[in-house]
Order: structure tokens, then C-alpha cells, then sequence
């Protein structure tokens, strides 16, 4: 490998002149609102004048919206708040992109039998409204007609159900092409310019943004740049030929002119992306448009600013004034970033457009941040909030001291109000909008001012629209946002544009009650490992910091630990699988000594733990917890160097260390502290109890050194059991390491022991020794079998084994799913982690008719998948564990380029020659048969089915007799149910990844040739580790029952 071999991070570009940003990225939502507060504070007159002319814009937006049609008339009937709502966004993102007619119908009888859309028939004066109403009221009635249901439509249903399923389908996709029609302006770029150009459209400014997202292939982001410039050229061409025409621009996604847009892919960015993001900015000024800098996810808004920095410093630019960038207010940054913005346009010397929105991608937020245990969100948790930071950025940029131009986004009618209060006299400035939505607003802005607004009009096919419909649905169509209040004729207008400063301040700023900060969301009394965002440069540099100093001159050791102290004997070195000339640290095996006093102590002490109860043992593990991730630098840092996992897979591997604990600790104290009272009879009391069973050997597998290892050992103390640990030979460095803790936190010395060494000699003889009363084991079925055989000729008691043993897991994908999606949680299921998860996706099921596309797509985001030192943060993918594993990976790929048909194989770059790396490959195969089991690493089978063999492929399945985890990838909810329900497997994961089962939210583990079961991090786990011990007391022996008798108040007679 190249470089010192250290942990490396992103330097990025622009550090020391963004510090204001960095700070602001999660900070305190209550200070943040309190700053905000006081820039947006408003004067009795401009708060009298906003609420004045929000009422009368308010009133007219419902009066012109009775008789109007578009997207705000749709959200009148259509919200989010009715099954409806969420029907029909289900069926316009899918239906008009699904290739074959059995899948359409499935997806049409799926999501409307069950719905009532007779009840908006006639409701709404648009003619888009009552056309789409009536194609999916003929639908639904068609489809329910089996049931034998009668109503004013049974009539007509009968009729269309007599001309059979295709009819159904064109008008149902009749109707969704009607509703298309009012989200999109056109299908290209002509269409589209020429339809603004007819019916009374010329009266608006334009910006259009050609549909579709984030790239995912090389192919991918070349066709969008070619889309984007033609854009422009068309654009550029009507104005110069059309004097008359429209002022309009263009919309960029940085996103899609990338296929690995992300801030950890940084380097690679700025050196590719920033020259064609330049060569768009001068291919609009040549054609004298406008072209904006869309905003996007929070977690790339550094990465944005670095490519915005560079593009509109370019020299070839001019004095061009058409450079612009959104920005978000429902970011807890959006002050500084304007305040980097107007210093970056004074810098340079050039004007700069500044679209403020108020952000589309708020669930998306407050989803990751949950999800990766970040302390605070970057968004704000109430509307009211963002509307506050709204304000405050209103102020901001009409009292720029910079050339900005700001361009204000919003359907709200007090957004509006305020703008228009706000703004100095003769101040320039826009309002834009969204095609299809606030029509009427602007019509009644227009019969009083002459502000210019915008429409910020998408392009592209009706297949193209479901990450937009989404995002504008959600946004628009929530109950808390403006315009689903303003459709609910029976809210009063004064509630509808009720002051958000007002609001905020009659909070205290606080947040919402009803959004738990983001470590909070499991149960009660348990919070969720506290986890660091890769995409925050501040912490990020922080963390390899942190690494490097945890790694400098660490010669990291391991041996037997018992009785609490070190065993001396003969080391070997330690390599790590990245480099096997670097040496990590020394090993020292247990040997026939340390196995006896191990088994001698733990089995003298286990009854003393025990007893000591599952709330003192919970106080224990909880400690460790504490230590384990206040140790998160030097513990990514092994798991980097001995397991070769990457910064992002270690990070996520020491937090599963620590959720274990914390969630095992939980159920001690919940199951084990005090017994559980059960009815019966009076004049007696049942308990039961559940007790450790004495002493546990936990023998734990190398790819979760920490995570699985630690899990086995705190499940069982705090079960109640004294614990002998084995690790995996690859990796006793780490679990050394997690001993060291556990003890530290106050488990005793004689209750715990850390034995590592040979599998068949250290684990074989304490699997054969019957003082051990269980084994947890984690690893291949053939081990799990030698195990279980070797218990069952032991001479004493019957033991629990609880095995994991991997599977052979398998995706499912129908003609509805969504390509895009798919292709990433193939990637992610696939290749994370070097394929080298028990849950891994061996098996990937395409239905024929989609397979072409996504097999393409896949194979192209394969192509950009990065291999090499997992101590970068731009690896995607590191070593597999050592020389044996790769070995048995070639031997299978060869056996696979014989046998199937390799589409495409990453290519591992010539510095990784002194590590055990391999290329992910994919490989096309007739069937599941083809395969004689599980294959541990970085490679993809892919199989097509028809969709009338899909029984086949669940048969396939279960045939194979593993059970671990599945996927299945479909919008039709019947698919997905049908598919769960006659799997038998453990995890069945749907529309997303297989990978990364949460500590007590997604318990795991398998079936069949995959385990034994309970689940891992599971409410069941404990129990397998315990007793159950019944006591019965008849309390009526002696003396007569005298419970019953002060029970029975007057009934008792006296002697």
C-alpha cells in the first residue's frame, strides 16, 4: 500500500474560511432559533402590514383556487393526510415506468381496491382533479367488483369489468398521464419552451430543471451533462430568436453530473466535476441564461460549497450575472452560508443569485440522523422554526453588503407578506415557484405589485418523476405545511397565516416534543450509541486525529486473560489484511494451563455473579458501554488495521459494540432483577425466575471482532453467567481490547476470561468439558455441526448451543421496483464490507423484463466502486480477512467464469499487491442450484425469473435450507407480503438493504442452516443464556390465609 498506512481523512479545500458553518451544522436548536429570533425580529407596523397583506392573499389564493386546477388543487383533495393521498403518489411514481402488463395490474389491484374515490368525485372544480378522479373511480370499482359490492358506479364498473384488464390499465394510465402533465412542463426541452410560449404562460420567468437525481454511473452523468447543455443551447436559442419570450434558466443538480457525489469522494470531485460544472456556467453566459445551483441533502453542502467556490471564481466567467445557488432554510446553517456566500461574491466581484427554499428533504434529515446516532439534526423540528429562519435570511439578503440578487421560494402566503414588507423601497428581487403549484397565490400577488416570480419547471419523461413527485408531495402535501392548510376551507385564514415568530417565541424556541433527539428514538431508558458524521470535515479531521495518535507507537498486544490478569508465553506478530508486512502488535496463545484455570475459576464464581442480580450486573455492562465508546478512536483503529474494515464499516461496528451492551443491560434489568409474579388460586404465590446457567464458552467469529464478540460475552453475563471467550485467530487484538473493558467496568476477574488461540484446540476443548453449561457461536454451518456433535456425545447435562452459521441470502426484485434504488442496496448488500457479513446478499433475482437495465446499471455503479486502503475514507471496499479467504474467493470466481457469465469484476489497483484484496465481481448464473453454498466475500450471483415462476424462486429459496436473510424489492405491497410470508428465513428486508440489523429494532439471526436462534439483539436472547426457576409458596400453611380475609371486607363473619 501507498502512505504511511495511517488513517487518512478529506483536508478538503476552504477549512479556516468556513468555521462559522461548521459550527453551526448540528448546533443547539433552541440557541440557534434565539439568534434567529433576534434578526427576524419585526416592528409593530411590519408585523401589522405582513398580517394584513397575508389575509388578503390568503382570501383570494381560496377564492381563485375554487375554479383553478394544477398541483394545489390536486393537494385540496388528494393530501397526505388520506389513504388516497398516499395511493395515488404510489401509483404515479411506479406505474408509468413498469415495462410488462401482469406487474401493472398487480400494482393497480394493490393500491386501489381498498381506497374511496367516490368520495372526491365532483369535489373540486379542476378539470385535472375530476379527470384523474374518474380513471381511478372506474378503477377501483372494477377491481372490487369480485366482492360483490353495489353503488352508484356498479353500473359503469360492471360495463369496463366486462371489457377486461387492459382497458382498466389505459385509463388508469391515462389518468396518471393527466396528472404527469401537471408536475412536468414537458418531455424535452422543446416541449417545454414551446408550451410556456402558448396559453398565457408568458407572463412568468422560468427555470427548468431536467428530471432525475443523483447519478449512479459514469454513462449516467455524461447523459444528464449532454441534457443540461442542450438545455441551455435551446434556452439561449429562444431568447436571442424571441425577443418576447420568457426570461429563463436552468436548474443543476451537482448530483447528477457525478456518479460518486459524496463527500467522501472529495478529491476525485473537485478534480472531475468542478471543469464541467464550469463548462455549463460558460455555455449559459454564451447563451445569456441564468443557471442555479440546486440544494441538496445536508451531508453534501460542503462538498457543493467547495465545487460553488471554484466555478464562479473562474476568470472565464466575466462579468456574467447569471451564477446562482439555493440555499436552505430549514438548515441550522443557512445564516452562515449566506454569510460565506456574500463574502465569496464580494471576493470575487461578480453578482450572485440567491434562490432561498425552505428545504425538500426534511424527513430524509431527521431519518439519517437517527439512523447514524448523530447528537443533534442539522434541520429544524418544527415548520414554524424554518419559517422563522426563513425570515431572518429574508433580512439577510436585503441587507447584503454584497451584489446578490435574491430570489425568494415559497408557497406561503405570510413568506410572501413578509417579503414584500420587508424589502426597501426599490429593492430588486424575485419570487419563484414551483410549475403546477401557487398559481393562484401569484395571480393574487400580481393584481397589486409587479414583483416578477419564477416557475421552477421540470423536464423530462413522466418514468423520470418519482424522486421530484416525492419530495414535492411530501413537502407540500403535509398536513403542517401552507398549502394543505389553506385547502381546509374549515381552518380559519388567521390560523392559516399565523405568525411563526409569534409562535416561536410563545415556545421558548424549543423543539418539537413529538421529534426525540436522535439518539432517543428506542425504548425508554436506553439511548442509541453515539455515532460521527464522515461528512463533516470538523469532525472528521478530529477523528483521523484522534486514530493516528491512538495508533503512533501503540505495539498492540493480546493473550489469555485470566483470573483478571495477563498470561506471559511466546507471541507471534499480528499483520493487518491490508498490508501483511505491516506488523499491528504481538499475540500470545492460551495454552492447556490457561484452559483449566479458566474453566476452575468460572466455574467456582458463576453462582456468586449470579446472585448478585440483573441490576447490579446491568450497572456493570452499562459501564463498559461507556467506556467502549469513549475508546471510539482506538477501537475504529484496530478494527481498520486487524479487521480491515473501512472508517464507515468501523465506526458502525463499535457503535453495534456499544448498542449490545446498553440493550443486554436493558433487558437484565427488565427480566432478571426481581421474579415475575404469575396468577393462581388464593392462599399461594408463584414466581418465576430466570438464572444464569453457570458458565458460557463464546466462541466469536473475525468480521465483527467487537461487535459480534462483545455480544455474545455481555449477553451471557448479564444473563448471570461467567463467560470463557474465544476469539477468531485473525483478530485478538480487538477482542483483547474488549475485555479489557468489561473488566475495567467491574466484572470480575474470576467470571470472565479471554482465551485465544487455535479453533480446535482451544474451542474443542471447552466445548468437550462439561462444566461449560452453553456455547454462542457465531460462524460456518460445518463448525456449528462439529459443535453440536460433540455436545451431544458429552456424558451430564444437555446444553443450549446458540449458533449463527450465515446463509445463502437472496433478493428479490419484480418489474415495480425502482432501478435506482435497487442498484445502491444491491451495492450496499452486496459489497459493504467486503461482502464478508453474515447477512451479505449472495443471490440477486431479476424479473426478466427489468434485468437488462438494472443488470447495466448495476455494472456501472460497480465501475466506481473504489478498492484499496480501508484507512481512507474514499475506500468503498477493503481487504477480506486473509490469503485463505481470497484464495477461496479466486477459486470460486474461476469456477463461476466457467459455469455462468461475468458481467463485471472491480479491478484491485497494483498498491494493494501486499494485502488480501478482491475485486467485487457479479456474475449471471441459470439458477440457486448452480451454486453448493455459501461463498464469504465481495461476489454477486444474478439470476432472471419470470414473473409467473415466482413460487420457483421462493421454492428455490427455501430448498437451499439456509435462512438467515432475504430481500425482496417491490411497490406492490401484496408482493412483498405474498414473497415474506412463504420465505423461511430470519430477516426479510423490503425496499432497502439487507445489511446492518439495528441492536433491538431489526433483532437477527436465522433458521434452518442458519442458525439456531434466538435472535441477536432481540427481547428473546437472554432467555436462551438462562434457567427458568419456578418457586410456589402456599401462604395459608399456617395460620389461615389472612390476604383473603382483609379482602373480604363485610362478608367476613367473625367466631
Amino acid at each position: 500500500m501507498t502512505g504511511t498506512g495511517r488513517v487518512s481523512g478529506q483536508a478538503g479545500t476552504g477549512d479556516r474560511r468556513r468555521p462559522a458553518i461548521a459550527r453551526s451544522y448540528r448546533k443547539d436548536e433552541t440557541t440557534v432559533l434565539r439568534g434567529l429570533l433576534r434578526r427576524a425580529g419585526l416592528e409593530d407596523s411590519e408585523r401589522a402590514a405582513i398580517a394584513r397583506t397575508a389575509r388578503r392573499l390568503a382570501s383570494g389564493v381560496r377564492k381563485r383556487s375554487a375554479n383553478e386546477g394544477g398541483l394545489d388543487a390536486f393537494l385540496t383533495q388528494y393530501a397526505l393526510s388520506t389513504r388516497e393521498g398516499v395511493v395515488l403518489m404510489s401509483l404515479a411514481e411506479a406505474l408509468l415506468r413498469i415495462p410488462d402488463d401482469e406487474t401493472r395490474d398487480r400494482l393497480i389491484r394493490d393500491k386501489l381496491a381498498d381506497t374511496n374515490w367516490e368520495s372526491h368525485l365532483g369535489r373540486s372544480g379542476s378539470i385535472l382533479v375530476n379527470a384523474s378522479t374518474v380513471g381511478l373511480l372506474l378503477t377501483g370499482k372494477v377491481i372490487r367488483l369480485d366482492d360483490g359490492e353495489e353503488d352508484l358506479s356498479g353500473l359503469l364498473g360492471r360495463a369496463v369489468a366486462r371489457l377486461g384488464e387492459p382497458v382498466i390499465r389505459a385509463a388508469l394510465e391515462q389518468a396518471m398521464q393527466i396528472l404527469g402533465g401537471q408536475f412536468v412542463m414537458g418531455k424535452t426541452i422543446a416541449d417545454a419552451l414551446e408550451r410556456v410560449n402558448r396559453d398565457g404562460m408568458q407572463r412568468w420567468r422560468y427555470s427548468f430543471d431536467m428530471l432525475g437525481e443523483a447519478a449512479l454511473t459514469r454513462p449516467d452523468s455524461e447523459r444528464y451533462f449532454d441534457s443540461y447543455a442542450h438545455a441551455i443551447e435551446k434556452i439561449g436559442t429562444q431568447g436571442r430568436d424571441s425577443p418576447d419570450s420568457p426570461d429563463s434558466g436552468i436548474s443543476v443538480k451537482l448530483s447528477a453530473l457525478h456518479p460518486r457525489y459524496e463527500y467522501s469522494q472529495s478529491a476525485r470531485v473537485l478534480e472531475e466535476l468542478v471543469p464541467r460544472l464550469a463548462e455549463l456556467a460558460r455555455l449559459a453566459r454564451d447563451a445569456g441564461i441564468g443557471l442555479t445551483i440546486d440544494a441538496e441533502e445536508a451531508d453534501r453542502l460542503d462538498l457543493s460549497l467547495d465545487v460553488i467556490e471554484r466555478v464562479f471564481a473562474d476568470d472565464g466567467l466575466g462579468d456574467w450575472n447569471g451564477f446562482g445557488v439555493a440555499v436552505q432554510a430549514y438548515q441550522r446553517r443557512a445564516v452562515p452560508v449566506l454569510d460565506w456566500l456574500g463574502a465569496l461574491s464580494r471576493r470575487v466581484r461578480r453578482p450572485l443569485n440567491i434562490r432561498l427554499v425552505k428545504g425538500a428533504y426534511w424527513d430524509t434529515e431527521i431519518k439519517r440522523a437517527q439512523e447514524q446516532g448523530f447528537d443533534s439534526y442539522p434541520v429544524f423540528t418544527r415548520k414554524a422554526s424554518t419559517d422563522v429562519s426563513y425570515i431572518a435570511c429574508i433580512r439577510w439578503l436585503f441587507a447584503a453588503k454584497a451584489p446578490v440578487f435574491p430570489q425568494f421560494a415559497t408557497h406561503n402566503a405570510h413568506t410572501v407578506a413578509a417579503v414584500q414588507a420587508l424589502a426597501p423601497k426599490g429593492a430588486l428581487y424575485e419570487f419563484q415557484r414551483l410549475h403546477g403549484m401557487g398559481e393562484a397565490l401569484y395571480e393574487t400577488v400580481s393584481d397589486v405589485s409587479d414583483i416578477p416570480c419564477r416557475v421552477y419547471a421540470p423536464v423530462g419523461r413522466h418514468e423520470d418523476l418519482l424522486p421530484y413527485l416525492v419530495r414535492r408531495l411530501l413537502e407540500n402535501g403535509a398536513n403542517s405545511s401552507f398549502v394543505n392548510r389553506l385547502a381546509k376551507r374549515d381552518l380559519p385564514v388567521a390560523e392559516v397565516i399565523a405568525d411563526p415568530i409569534a409562535k416561536t417565541v410563545s415556545r421558548k424556541a424549543t423543539p418539537s416534543p413529538d421529534i426525540p433527539s436522535p439518539r432517543a428514538t428506542l425504548e425508554a431508558g436506553r439511548i442509541a450509541a453515539a455515532g460521527l458524521d464522515l461528512s463533516d470535515r470538523v469532525v472528521l479531521n478530529a477523528l483521523v486525529a484522534d486514530m493516528a495518535a491512538a495508533e503512533e507507537g501503540n505495539n498492540w498486544q493480546a493473550g489469555p486473560i485470566v483470573d483478571g490478569k495477563p498470561k506471559a508465553g511466546k507471541a507471534h506478530d499480528v499483520a493487518g489484511p491490508a498490508d501483511r508486512r505491516r506488523k499491528l502488535g504481538f499475540v500470545t496463545d492460551a495454552n492447556e494451563d490457561d484452559v483449566k484455570a479458566a474453566l476452575r475459576l468460572a466455574s467456582a464464581s458463576a453462582r456468586d455473579w449470579d446472585g448478585l442480580g440483573g441490576t447490579a450486573r446491568a450497572e456493570i455492562i452499562e459501564k463498559a458501554a461507556d467506556g467502549i465508546e469513549a475508546d471510539l478512536p482506538l477501537l475504529m483503529a484496530l478494527a481498520v488495521r486487524e479487521g480491515g474494515k473501512t472508517l464507515g464499516d468501523a465506526l458502525a461496528e463499535v457503535r453495534e459494540t456499544v448498542d449490545f451492551c446498553r440493550y443486554y443491560a436493558s433487558r437484565a434489568r427488565s427480566d432478571f432483577a426481581e421474579p415475575v409474579s404469575l396468577p393462581g388460586p388464593t392462599g399461594e404465590r408463584n414466581t418465576l425466575s430466570l438464572r444464569g446457567r453457570g458458565v458460557f464458552a463464546c466462541i466469536s467469529p473475525w468480521n465483527f471482532p467487537m461487535a459480534i464478540f462483545c455480544g455474545q460475552v455481555a449477553a451471557a453475563l448479564a444473563a448471570g453467567n461467567a463467560v470463557i471467550a474465544k476469539p477468531a485467530e485473525q483478530t485478538p487484538l480487538a477482542a483483547a481490547a474488549i475485555v479489557r473493558h468489561l473488566l475495567a467496568a467491574g466484572v470480575p476477574g474470576s467470571v470472565l476470561h479471554l482465551l485465544p488461540g487455535d479453533g480446535a484446540t482451544i474451542g474443542g476443548r471447552l466445548v468437550a468439558d462439561r462444566r461449560v453449561d452453553g456455547i454462542a457461536f457465531t460462524g460456518s454451518i460445518e463448525t456449528a455441526k462439529a459443535i453440536n456433535r460433540t455436545l451431544a456425545d458429552r456424558d451430564g447435562a444437555i446444553v443450549p448451543l446458540i449458533a449463527e452459521t450465515g446463509g445463502l441470502n437472496a433478493m428479490i426484485v419484480d418489474s415495480s421496483a425502482l432501478a435506482e434504488q435497487v442498484v445502491k442496496d444491491v451495492i450496499t448488500s452486496a459489497f459493504r464490507s467486503a461482502g464478508q457479513r453474515c447477512s451479505a446478499l449472495r443471490v440477486l433475482f431479476l424479473q426478466e423484463e427489468t434485468a437488462d437495465r438494472i443488470i447495466k446499471m448495476l455494472c456501472g455503479a460497480m465501475e466506481e466502486l473504489v478498492v484499496g486502503d480501508p484507512g481512507s475514507l474514499a475506500t468503498d471496499i477493503g481487504p477480506v480477512i486473509d490469503s485463505d479467504a481470497l484464495a477461496a474467493l479466486e477459486s470460486h470466481a474461476t469456477r463461476m467464469a466457467r459455469e455462468g457469465n461475468l458481467l463485471y469484476r472491480v479491478p484491485v489497483p497494483h498498491d494493494c499487491a501486499e494485502g488480501s484484496f478482491f475485486g467485487p465481481a457479479a456474475f449471471e448464473i441459470d439458477g440457486l442450484a448452480r451454486l453448493e453454498g455459501e461463498t464469504f466475500g465481495p461476489i454477486l450471483h444474478i439470476v432472471r425469473y419470470r414473473s409467473d415462476r415466482l413460487d420457483d424462486v421462493i421454492a428455490a429459496i427455501n430448498d437451499s435450507g439456509y435462512g438467515l436473510t432475504a430481500g425482496v424489492h417491490s411497490r406492490v405491497q401484496q408482493t412483498i407480503r405474498y414473497v415474506s410470508e412463504r420465505l423461511r428465513v430470519g430477516n426479510v428486508y423490503a425496499n432497502r438493504s439487507m445489511i446492518g440489523a439495528v441492536v433491538g429494532v431489526q433483532p437477527f439471526g436465522g433458521e434452518g442452516l442458519s442458525g439456531t436462534g434466538p435472535k441477536a439483539g432481540g427481547p428473546h436472547y437472554l432467555h436462551r443464556f438462562a434457567v427458568e426457576r419456578v418457586l410456589s409458596v402456599n401462604t395459608a400453611a399456617v395460620g389461615g390465609n389472612i390476604a383473603l380475609m382483609a379482602r373480604s371486607g363485610d362478608e367476613a363473619e367473625s367466631g
